[in-house]
């Protein structure tokens, strides 16, 4: 039994006492306390990889703050790097692979790995959950398939992945082996969270919004629609889905009909022109430009109440930011947003008749 599924029930799109909120990055470098046992553990994969430093991350901002969700602590190049493509975190720099998937025989040569290998992050979700005690729900994830491409393609991050739009535009063919192969193994990875005890899934589609109108269609949307629908019911029946596109807003009519509970948004998009779009067909999650973060208590304070007021008092919306937490976040601004949802939300719903 969940104590608090707030997040939950706005997932389904009921009615809930206040707007649940959680952050992407939640756990991560704003924090001391991480900062603290990212270095006991030596390096992020370490940090990743070993269960126990994962469910001690994955806590520490429940700790400092009410947030409504968990998320796992993971990385969405878990997947390839399964896949033995060699991936590493240079302190400073983004991720690398040591193996590009940026040709026709590395490309044909790829297959779904063995689950085995990722045993540590399923190991992680059951910690968690064992320590979480019901307090909140675990949201697992991956990345969508298309965005794991761009980075196995690129050979790590990129300034607008040129090599994998080309490789879209010219070799289609190509770019669909690619795309297929990591659907399937999506799918798994998801469904063995499922098993291993998430709540709820979130798919990242960290740069479909890059790609044009044609292609975007076929290799991101359709590739997160099959994932969807391969997965596994929950513990309590079908279970609960977020899709989110960054820089995805003018896709939202399609994206809403592609079986997901729920669309995260980034902060280009207005909520009340995004609910006109679904109407009430799923539940919108967002969209604070995480950068407001990094002013004042007073500037935060108001930002946030925006975006509440925004959404709504009905039911069905999720506080979250566009994108991640950057790491320069003064921790007390955190706590002034996760109170200032709640509060106003709350007013909100006894100001209604």
């Amino acid at each position: 039994m969940i104590q608090n599924d707030t997040f939950l029930r706005a997932l389904r799109r009921e009615p809930t006492s206040h707007t649940p909120v959680w952050l992407m990055r939640q756990a991560g470098r704003y924090l001391p306390e991480y900062n603290r046992t990212r270095a006991q553990a030596g390096s992020f994969m370490q940090l990743a990889m070993t269960p126990e430093l994962a469910t001690e991350v994955t806590l520490q901002p429940l700790e400092r703050f009410p947030l409504d969700a968990a998320i796992l602590f993971s990385d969405i190049l878990t997947v390839p790097d399964a896949m033995g493509l060699g991936l590493s975190f240079a302190v400073g720099e983004g991720p690398r692979f040591a193996h590009k998937t940026d040709s026709e025989a590395s490309i044909r040569a790829l297959t779904v790995p063995d689950m085995n290998k990722l045993r540590y992050v399923f190991d992680a979700v059951t910690q968690i959950k064992k320590a979480l005690n019901g307090r909140v729900p675990l949201i697992g994830f991956s990345g969508s398939p298309f965005t794991l491409a761009c980075y196995t393609i690129e050979g790590g991050s990129s300034d607008g992945f040129p090599n994998v739009r080309r490789l879209a535009y010219s070799r289609p063919d190509l770019m669909q082996r690619l795309i297929d192969v990591n659907t399937e193994a999506v799918t798994v990875y998801l469904n063995e969270q499922i098993d291993a005890g998430a709540d709820a899934v979130m798919i990242f589609d960290t740069w479909g919004g890059l790609l044009p109108a044609a292609e975007y269609r076929t290799f991101s949307l359709a590739s997160m629609r099959r994932v969807l629908e391969g997965l596994k019911p929950g513990a309590t029946g079908k279970m609960p889905t977020i899709l989110f596109t960054k820089g995805g807003g003018v896709w939202l009519d399609e994206m809403a009909a592609s079986g997901a509970d729920a669309l995260g948004l980034d902060w280009t998009v207005a909520l009340a022109q995004a609910r006109k779009a679904v109407g009430q067909r799923v539940a919108l999650q967002g969209n604070l430009d995480p950068l407001t973060l990094l002013t004042d208590p007073a500037t935060v304070a108001r930002a946030a109440e925006a975006v509440v007021r925004a959404a709504g008092s009905a039911p069905g919306h999720i506080f979250n930011l566009g994108h991640g937490i950057v790491p320069q976040t003064p921790p007390e601004n955190v706590g002034v947003l996760v109170e200032t949802v709640h509060r106003v939300s709350r007013e909100m719903r006894q100001a209604s008749p």
